[in-house]
């Protein structure tokens, strides 16, 4: 956006007024920064509701939890580590597994998991819950 102003000997002087808007906008979003930061909270002391207990009915299917000291279950029946092959032997290449790991475990321990030949051909999707930290 530029402006045309006439001069005394007959010349227009250009005034150009985006770099004063920039400036303009570069304050605002400064202004609100700054005040955005001061308020408090209106109550502090309010905590989102957190799921302790899923079922495994909301859970999808099919899905291999591993807890946090290394057991495995794979749609709540538990699966001994050398077996998982056996137990996935139902699904077929390209399946789709999704895995609920314990945030608890090592993540070696969830490396060497994902890495087992057993779960090699499988689509694999990590299902997370959303917990507040303690």
């Amino acid at each position: 956006m530029s402006f045309q102003v006439p001069r005394s000997n007959g010349r227009a002087m250009r005034f150009d007024a985006s770099l004063s808007i920039v400036n303009i906008v570069l304050l605002l979003i400064f202004f609100f920064l700054a005040t955005g930061r001061l308020i408090a909270p209106a109550d502090a002391d309010l905590r989102p509701a957190e799921t302790t207990e899923l079922p495994l009915a909301a859970l999808p299917d099919p899905i291999l939890t591993m807890g946090a000291d290394g057991d495995l279950a794979l749609d709540g029946v538990p699966v001994a580590p050398e077996l998982l092959a056996a137990a996935l032997s139902e699904l077929s290449d390209g399946a789709r597994l999704h895995l609920l790991v314990d945030r608890d475990v090592p993540a070696e321990r969830f490396v060497a998991l994902i890495g087992r030949p057993a779960l090699r051909d499988l689509d694999l999707q990590l299902v997370t819950l959303d917990r507040a930290p303690r």
